[in-house]
């Protein structure tokens, strides 16, 4: 569902003004970071369901040779 370094978009501001947070680790919470203020909060999966406005998917890792 969540991955790191997803970026998610939520419903409401934060208090700093940011929306856009990104997945820092996915367990049975979450841990995303404001990529505002870099304030961490942790959110179980159904939770961060419910706040959740709209994802980006994370970018894809350079593979080594």
């Amino acid at each position: 569902m969540y991955e790191l370094g997803q970026v998610l978009t939520m419903k409401k501001p934060h208090p700093c003004g940011g929306r856009s947070w990104t997945v820092t680790r996915v367990g049975a919470d979450v841990k995303i970071q404001c990529n505002t203020c870099n304030r961490f909060v942790n959110l179980t999966r159904d939770e961060l369901k419910k706040r959740v406005k709209s994802e980006r998917p994370a970018q894809a890792k350079k593979e080594e040779e």
